[in-house]
């Protein structure tokens, strides 16, 4: 849509579409938005000292978290860990995720230093271990490969004591861009599939699970040994729970080691509805079942994410190597 200035002049207002009928498609009713949530959804709100004092120093250096952008729940007990998941290349995303806070449109983020001053502020909270993700850019030559590269450098030079996971995009299937980052070495490459492929046309237009796992298994034959794979769903949006097997299986046939399961939370009405809460029981049948198929490390349970003690994960995956070794 568009307003007028006070100049008289157009200027186009981004306005993202409701995510909820992705394509004008029907989706099947779900629980009431306001509904109250279970007990063991319930977290304290944020505002510790480390959470206020990060707070402050992440917007004064124009930077973005994933922990605010997507409204993770653990903000606040990851924030005074001192532990966060920094975003790069902006914070609006060129595709539209049904279940997705973070803004869908035409990004303008461009920003050299970005690399630079993330590794900055690594190293000013002192961390050992930093996740860094990013929105889609679909409309970079790279699909953002190149911001990764310089992150990851950067983090090398200014923190090397400090492991490295990267949480990114599918890069549309291209395997130069994926190389490029794989190349630098990141201790752990992760990539969400989300959802299982039933729900793919309803929660990820625009994007594809089979490409999604082809990414994960050609990044574990590009890194070997020296890059652990990941990658994390979330339940609530109608899947069935031999569902969530069949996915982990096809998960583990691509070589994927850390594997991440949580409760998908409606940021707002205009987001896909959440079918039902799972039961933290089920998580953990969940997590039974994910660990006798092979996988290093899984974190199932109502609030996890996929960088929720991301740390302990990569540190479980390196030991189950050192004992199969």
């Amino acid at each position: 849509m568009s307003e007028s200035t006070a100049n008289g002049t157009a200027e186009r207002v981004h306005v993202t579409r409701s995510r909820a009928n992705p394509g004008g498609a029907r989706i099947a009713d779900g629980l009431p938005f306001r509904e109250r949530k279970p007990p063991w959804l319930k977290v304290p709100a944020p505002g510790g000292p480390t959470y206020r004092q990060l707070k402050a120093t992440i917007e004064s250096e124009n930077l973005h978290t994933v922990c605010e952008e997507a409204n993770c729940p653990n903000v606040g007990e990851c924030w005074e860990r001192g532990t966060a998941t920094f975003m790069i290349l902006g914070d609006v995303c060129t595709r539209r995720c049904g279940f997705c806070n973070v803004q869908t449109g035409t990004p303008t983020w461009n920003d050299p230093l970005e690399p630079l001053r993330v590794a900055n502020q690594v190293k000013r909270m002192g961390l050992r271990h930093a996740v860094i993700t990013s929105v889609d850019r679909d409309d970079l030559s790279d699909y953002g490969a190149g911001a990764f590269v310089g992150v990851i450098r950067s983090i090398r030079m200014q923190a090397p004591g400090c492991k490295v996971e990267v949480l990114t995009p599918d890069f549309r299937g291209q395997e130069m861009p994926l190389a490029r980052v794989i190349a630098e070495r990141p201790d752990v490459f992760n990539h969400n599939v989300e959802t299982v492929p039933r729900l793919y046309p309803k929660a990820r237009r625009g994007s594809d699970f089979m490409r999604s796992a082809r990414v994960l298994r050609l990044a574990k034959e590009m890194g070997g040994d020296e890059v652990v794979t990941k990658s994390g769903l979330m339940v609530g949006l109608g899947e069935e729970f031999d569902e969530m097997l069949e996915t982990f299986e096809i998960l583990r046939a691509h070589e994927v080691e850390i594997l991440t399961v949580g409760q998908y939370l409606r940021p707002t009405e205009r987001h896909l509805p959440i079918v039902r809460y799972w039961h933290p029981e089920e998580f953990d049948a969940l997590r039974d079942a994910a660990m006798e198929m092979g996988f290093s490390s899984v974190a199932s349970g109502p609030l996890v994410r996929s960088s929720y003690h991301a740390d302990e994960s990569a540190r479980e995956a390196q030991a189950s190597r050192a004992v199969a070794a």
